[in-house]
């Protein structure tokens, strides 16, 4: 979890307590009007847990103070720039989530990515990422709208093809090989791959088995322009807008990227991951 984001969720809750010592309730007494467990009401108060815009206006109401609510919400809202989990992110589904990225993409006249575990999304065939989406909306418990993200996806893949704009990716071998799909859509999805290398708007660079590493696998993530970075765990995904932070991944970035090979060599890498797949 983000320092920036745990501290905002902090002071949330030091207004929640605030509100609630304003009031004259114990947490009890506040837990029992609002019909939650008294756990909820600590957890709020102590930066534990993330507050619904739901939980902010009871709560603004239960403490005589139900002007404070579009205030309330608002800080809210504020933190979740920096920090929305899966949950709340997919809770209409992903092609939601799809549009959003498209925004951030085509905010950005240049991205850099590093992704060790899959294909970036911006790249990947219907096929793929339908199996992809697919076992994201089943870990996550999300509505299946599946198709609809899919086309969401591959308009994104328009930018790719816009003059003035750089794309920049660096993937782990390991993405080329990892079986999230049927054998016969990842070979389909590494014959794309081969279709971009040497596309003006695109630099593929792959780290390969073989090279020495320079940082340990870790985490995915994409950088837009110096602005901020989106990072994507299991649970939630993170917007990082601290120049620090932008200058740690963009370094991080540099040294992924000194690892990688291009151009013929990132070929062969392509060719010999096909070729392990066997007929397809």
């Amino acid at each position: 979890m983000s320092t920036d984001f745990q501290r905002a969720r902090e002071a949330l809750g030091v207004r929640l307590h605030q509100l609630r010592d304003d009031a004259g309730l114990t947490g009890r007494q506040l837990a029992a009007g609002l019909g939650w467990p008294p756990s909820k009401i600590s957890k709020l108060e102590n930066g534990r847990q993330t507050a619904t815009e739901a939980d902010l206006t009871a709560w603004a109401e239960a403490t005589g103070h139900p002007a404070l609510a579009p205030s309330l919400r608002a800080d809210l809202r504020g933190l979740e720039t920096q920090y929305q989990s899966w949950k709340r992110r997919l809770a209409s589904g992903h092609q939601r989530a799809q549009r959003e990225a498209g925004a951030e993409e085509r905010s950005a006249s240049l991205v850099r990515a590093y992704e060790p575990t899959a294909i970036p999304g911006i790249l990947q065939t219907p096929d793929y990422a339908r199996h992809v989406l697919a076992s994201g909306a089943a870990l996550h418990q999300s509505p299946r709208d599946t198709d609809d993200a899919v086309r969401e996806r591959m308009r994104r893949q328009e930018l790719l093809y816009e003059p003035g704009r750089r794309f920049h990716f660096v993937l782990w071998e390991g993405a080329l090989r990892a079986l999230v799909c049927p054998r016969s859509v990842l070979a389909s999805q590494l014959d794309r791959l081969a279709g971009l290398v040497g596309l003006d708007t695109v630099t593929l660079a792959v780290i390969p088995f073989t090279a020495e590493m320079p940082l340990t696998v870790r985490h995915g993530f994409w950088i837009h322009d110096e602005a901020y970075v989106t990072v994507e765990t299991i649970n939630a995904a993170l917007w990082l807008d601290a120049a620090t932070d932008v200058a740690l991944y963009a370094r991080a970035w540099e040294s992924y990227a000194q690892a990688a090979v291009q151009g013929n060599d990132v070929h062969r890498l392509l060719a010999s991951a096909r070729r392990a797949l066997g007929p397809t």
